[in-house]
């Protein structure tokens, strides 16, 4: 059984017990957070699709861990022209464990 949410902006295939990183989550280390944004769910042969969402659908998940990801470099350059920019960034992102999908 497996479903496809959505959060962050981003869309995500889930499974019990499977860990992901998604975009930061303001939630407490170790609470339950209830995911209401379900697109789709998938249990064998039957599939259900939402219009965007799936009425009464969730996914729970823990949080397991905050954090930060790699740094990405960005570095700007005009040949000829003296200009350099170098710069860079780390997203923030939380790390979840999926329990169960209703």
């Amino acid at each position: 059984m497996y479903a496809v949410i959505k959060t962050g902006g981003k869309q995500y295939k889930v499974t019990v017990g499977e860990k992901l990183k998604v975009e930061q989550i303001p939630a407490d280390i170790d609470s339950q957070i209830e995911l209401k944004e379900v697109l789709m769910i998938a249990d064998g042969d039957a599939v259900k699709v939402g219009a965007p969402f799936i009425d009464g659908a969730s996914v729970t998940a823990t949080v397991v861990a905050h954090g930060r990801g790699e740094k990405i470099r960005i570095f700007k350059m005009r040949r000829r022209k003296h200009y350099r920019k170098s710069q860079g960034h780390r997203q923030n992102f939380t790390e979840i464990r999926i329990d169960a999908i209703a």
